[in-house]
């Protein structure tokens, strides 16, 4: 039986190093290669040319998506599982319309993910249970209403609004955004407040999905300036 050849991608060595004992403890798969960053996932693929990458969306300097897809502009042929601690549909959404075949959680069972990786491996597409209910047929559609209004609003962000909505919209906690920002943590919430009124937006999902048609979480530079 031909072995299905894995490339790990996360940002944490202690999970890749779990996933890559569960990957080559099954008969039928091997952990070819594991990477920390984005850039590094983009050249192990080309080298190895995996028949799967597992990868996290919420990665440091290239997000997830991005990684996502270059990955399947390089090496087409390979198969993408997203593997992510967000249930949110957005970003199912977007990681369907870029080429990914399957999306799953990392809460989720052993059993679970072996399965996935075998799904997509086939070819087949796999989702997690919880987001079945998102339809395919969903992926392009425009948002109305609230949506269409936040985005006439999007010019009136400050820069430093924009970078701080993206890097919440990428999953980090406020905490974490204040510590990559050099900011308090009081001034990232009123940032990040003040960002949401302006557009006009709710909560973490309608963010994600904005900060998605604008292509906020492709970028990993940081904006210096206030």
């Amino acid at each position: 039986m031909l072995s299905i050849r894995v490339l790990v991608v996360d940002d944490h060595a202690v999970l890749r190093a779990g996933l890559r004992l569960l990957l080559n403890a099954q008969a039928d798969m091997e952990a070819v290669g594991e990477a920390g960053d984005g850039a590094e996932a983009l050249t192990l693929a080309r080298q190895l040319q995996p028949d799967v990458v597992l990868l996290d969306i919420t990665m440091p300097g290239t997000g997830g998506l991005e990684v996502l897809r270059r990955i399947k502009q390089a090496v087409p042929k390979t198969h993408v599982l997203i593997l992510s601690m967000h249930d949110d549909e957005s970003y199912l959404r977007e990681a369907l319309r870029l080429g990914a075949s399957g999306y799953t959680l990392k809460r989720a069972a052993d059993t679970e993910l072996i399965s996935a990786i075998r799904a997509v491996a086939r070819g087949e597409i796999f989702l997690h249970p919880s987001l079945t209910k998102v339809l395919v047929g969903e992926l392009l559609d425009r948002d109305t209403g609230r949506q269409n209004h936040a985005e006439s609003d999007y010019a009136s962000l400050s820069d430093r609004e924009r970078e701080v909505l993206r890097l919440v919209a990428l999953g980090h906690t406020s905490q974490q955004v204040a510590d990559m920002l050099f900011l308090s943590l009081k001034t990232v919430e009123t940032y990040k407040a003040r960002a949401m009124v302006k557009l006009g937006l709710k909560n973490r999902s309608e963010l994600v999905r904005f900060a998605l048609r604008h292509g906020l979480l492709e970028s990993g530079e940081h904006n210096a300036n206030p």
